[in-house]
């Protein structure tokens, strides 16, 4: 059965155009007028698989639509239908308070056809994804209470798809904070849960537009408020999956800092949960090692200097400390992304 997508939009011209393009590509598409007819749909029982909701609106605009949506959802135990919004607004305030609301996207208006069928699919896509992540851990015993490997990775490969110049971080911040954790000695269970906790470290990513992270130059202050949302994005994401409630630790704490001047809780010391700790050096090193958008990586002095400049400011000096032993071994430069 084709994919659902519900159409909200007071402009009748907007509504028809986005579900004609729709159907003409594969999918299923409904239109309706108002959030009203939105929420009457959902709280029948209706299940669309995702909604393009368009923002200006008389009598309930899209965020109190997306408001008003979220409580039905959660009075019918119904997990959350990822929602796109549809804006002819440019103001990065806008989307910044659509991602806080739960959105998963923006598309512009007027909306180019390919475009908007790209979005659309992706989304589809990607909330699949985390519906077989949470279906496969949900079927574990609890003598077996592991993720498959393989479902993982998978998620992390489409969050790094996600963004051009960083293809396969994700799996290599896992590798790292692995790698930090066994030195450490820690136990099989624990080293395979940090390991897990790396690869999707990035997942509230998907909540961030494709324009603000593969930007090829500095993002203005806006935008990095918007990329600052994804870890309380990813967090909400794997806190559903209930076979491992620890699994979020690393997605929503590893860009606070030790000194407590991070986000988004600006835990400070040993209120860092540890595995996040390891993560923070884990992820810094692999953003240095690689490159981004906006320059190449850096080279193994520099990042080095700057992971020791980083001890008991950004980093825990223990952790720190482990990576600078990694480093120094890796005489080759070895350990960078064209490698793992």
């Amino acid at each position: 059965m084709a994919d659902w997508v519900v159409v909200v939009d007071d402009d009748s011209m907007n509504v028809q155009m986005a579900s004609l393009i729709l159907s003409r590509n594969g999918l299923r598409a409904t239109p309706l007028k108002s959030g009203k007819e939105l929420l009457k749909l959902v709280s029948e029982g209706n299940r669309p698989d995702l909604i393009l909701l368009d923002i200006m609106m008389p009598e309930m605009d899209g965020f109190q639509t997306i408001e008003s949506l979220r409580e039905v959802e959660k009075e019918q135990g119904f997990q959350e239908i990822p929602v796109i919004f549809l804006t002819a607004n440019e103001a990065g305030k806008a989307e910044m308070k659509g991602l806080a609301l739960g959105a998963m996207d923006f598309i512009r208006k007027p909306f180019i056809p390919e475009v908007l069928v790209m979005r659309v699919k992706h989304i589809i896509e990607l909330k699949a994804l985390q519906r077989d992540l949470a279906s496969e851990v949900e079927k574990k015993t609890a003598e077996v209470k592991q993720l498959s490997i393989q479902v993982v990775q998978a998620m992390a490969d489409a969050i790094d798809a996600k963004d051009t110049y960083t293809n396969g971080h994700s799996r290599r911040v896992a590798e790292y904070a692995w790698a930090m954790a066994e030195r450490l000695g820690y136990d099989d269970k624990t080293q395979k849960s940090i390991y897990m906790m790396g690869l999707l470290h990035d997942v509230g990513k998907i909540g961030v537009p494709d324009a603000v992270i593969n930007k090829p130059a500095r993002l203005t202050d806006e935008e990095y408020e918007i990329i600052k949302t994804h870890p309380v994005i990813g967090a909400r994401i794997l806190e559903k999956i209930k076979a491992m409630p620890t699994l979020m630790t690393g997605a929503k704490w590893h860009h606070e800092r030790y000194d407590g001047t991070g986000y988004p809780d600006g835990l400070k010391g040993k209120d860092i949960p540890e595995e996040a700790r390891i993560i923070a050096v884990a992820d810094a090193y692999d953003a240095m090692s690689s490159r981004r958008s906006y320059r190449d990586e850096l080279s193994q002095a520099t990042v080095r200097a700057e992971i020791e400049k980083g001890r008991g400011t950004q980093f825990d000096p223990a952790f720190a400390d482990i990576m600078l032993q990694m480093i120094d071994e890796d005489k080759n430069y070895d350990m960078r992304e064209h490698v793992l």
